[in-house]
């Protein structure tokens, strides 16, 4: 009785947090293909930076749900994802449209990468070239021979 009692209290956290498991079925390999496309490359609003994919928030959830409705009525993948971006925003895109509002988003990264090397050759410009090498006195020369003949001795 003890061990029942041991197993019971063992697995009852387990089962308690356990989440409800999506099981949708598909008419033919293409619909399910393109779900799971889109589950990949819709962003979750919640999380972060999670897809809808990978998380079990409500509204994954939902947006899971829809997306698995509108492939059952035969919308394309394009389709689906501008009809996501227009009820949610370009944000849940990984990869957002290319227009006017997300200019900066795709720019940005050539923009930093321009002024990057521009910085660089700007200061590699105005490090002086003429560097000139102080003398090294007699004693530190004598120094360094010292230190050659003492390793080639080993």
């Amino acid at each position: 009785m003890i061990r029942y009692l041991l197993l019971f209290v063992l697995t009852t956290p387990v089962t308690a947090f356990a989440n409800s498991i999506e099981i949708y079925k598909f008419e033919n390999a293409e619909q399910e293909k393109i779900y799971h496309s889109l589950t990949q490359d819709l962003r979750c609003l919640v999380c972060q930076n999670q897809n809808i994919a990978e998380t079990n928030a409500e509204l994954a959830k939902d947006m899971r749900r829809k997306a698995y409705e509108m492939v059952m009525q035969g919308k394309t993948e394009s389709e689906i994802s501008e009809f996501m971006s227009s009820r949610y925003g370009d944000f849940v895109l990984y990869r957002p449209p290319f227009k006017p509002m997300t200019w900066l988003l795709w720019l940005g990264p050539i923009i930093i990468f321009i002024f990057g090397i521009i910085f660089v050759v700007r200061f590699m410009r105005s490090q002086p070239d003429d560097v000139v090498a102080e003398k090294l006195s007699n004693e530190d020369l004598e120094r360094i021979k010292n230190l050659h003949a003492e390793q080639e001795d080993k």
